[in-house]
């Protein structure tokens, strides 16, 4: 019985906060993007895409970035070729939120979590800007490979990361583990 209040207890939290952060950037995303007659991406999206662009630069590329005024994005062009295009989901946000209720779920003490969090969130967007960089140049040299590289290799990256983060949080950090001794 007692593994089966653990269990719920986990659930409950894990739903709670995941509903309760997506409906907050829900909010977000609803009042600050602009679906009317002229598109206009949310700031974190621009953000994003922005940092991209810087990243890429230190690479040597000379690369471009702008609102697509034709739907919901921001256009990513590298040495002057249209390689990929920068939605909401390029945020990593949703990842984080996924990240956070994981881990507040199966909570550590306040402040572990906090600090855990924070830094997971960091490596996250990090890890985020890395991928879109990286896919970005290898759609531009490698464009037969773009649905590869966009569908499989990077989301597994991205995934296992906050995997591995999770592992981490659960063998060193969580206290569900002494709850349930």
């Amino acid at each position: 019985m007692k593994k089966n209040k653990v269990v719920i207890l986990f659930l409950v939290k894990f739903f709670l906060v995941y509903f309760s952060l997506t409906f907050l950037y829900t909010l977000y995303l609803e009042r600050t993007q602009d679906t009317g007659a002229i598109f206009s991406c949310a700031p974190i999206t621009k953000v994003v895409t922005q940092h991209s662009e810087n990243v890429a630069e230190l690479f040597g590329y000379d690369i471009y970035t702008e609102q697509n005024f034709d739907e919901l994005s921001m256009k990513f062009l590298v040495n002057g070729s249209y390689v990929a295009r920068i939605v909401e989901g390029c945020s990593s946000i949703s990842i984080m939120i996924l990240f956070l209720a994981f881990i507040i779920a199966f909570s550590g003490s306040f402040k572990a979590t906090i600090i855990y969090g924070l830094m997971g969130v960091v490596l996250i967007y990090i890890t985020n800007i890395l991928r879109i960089v990286i896919l970005a140049i290898g759609i531009y040299h490698y464009p037969k490979y773009q649905d590869v590289l966009h569908s499989l290799v990077f989301p597994a990256l991205i995934y296992g990361m906050v995997f591995l983060l999770w592992v981490i949080w659960v063998r060193k950090y969580a206290t569900i583990n002494k709850k349930a001794e």
